[in-house]
């Protein structure tokens, strides 16, 4: 009697933690299913509207060119005829004011990228993507109050700038030269 008291009352526990277990499972699969991505919400991500009202002219002269002149300005050195100077931050918050000044940089490559405002889906995306690298990589040496490298990281804005300028906009490039002996 005791074994067959030992199966019955563990067969009226199984049944109980059946009978317990279905609806959690229950409520855990229905959980679940609200958690996961929808294909109706997957296909329209890659619909998304985006506010591109800034045109390109706007977003250059608004937000690119201002971080990018502080990049340039604060990297390297000047000598004239009051002596050397660097140019590089000398304090922490210097470096981390020129970093927040690339990541604005990096994220210009990104709106450049965006349908509305992107030129095509050739060089103008090799260009905006060039931005980005050369933002984080100035970054990178900011973070690290690396001078060299955020010298470099400024070059390589400034070839990825001067190269989309003459693809796509050759008038600026031009700008610089007018008015010299060149012409």
């Amino acid at each position: 009697m005791y074994l067959y008291a030992s199966v019955y009352t563990t067969e009226r526990a199984m049944k109980s933690i059946q009978l317990k277990t279905i609806p959690l499972l229950a409520g855990c699969a229905v959980l679940l299913a609200g958690c996961a991505p929808q294909e109706q919400e997957a296909a329209s991500a890659g619909d998304a509207a985006y506010n591109t009202s800034l045109n390109v002219q706007e977003l250059m002269a608004l937000v690119l060119e201002p971080a990018s002149d502080i990049l340039w300005d604060s990297g390297g050195w000047v000598v004239d005829a009051s002596g050397y100077e660097e140019l590089y931050p000398t304090t922490d918050d210097g470096w981390e004011y020129v970093r927040a000044q690339a990541a604005i940089v990096v994220e210009s490559g990104n709106m450049l990228a965006l349908p509305g405002r992107a030129a095509d889906d050739d060089a103008w995306m090799i260009y905006s993507e060039g931005l980005s690298e050369a933002g984080i990589l100035a970054m990178e040496a900011a973070a690290a109050q690396n001078k060299e490298d955020f010298f470099q990281a400024g070059a390589q804005l400034y070839s990825v700038c001067t190269a989309c300028h003459q693809a796509y906009n050759p008038e600026i490039n031009n700008r610089f030269t007018s008015g010299t002996d060149a012409d």
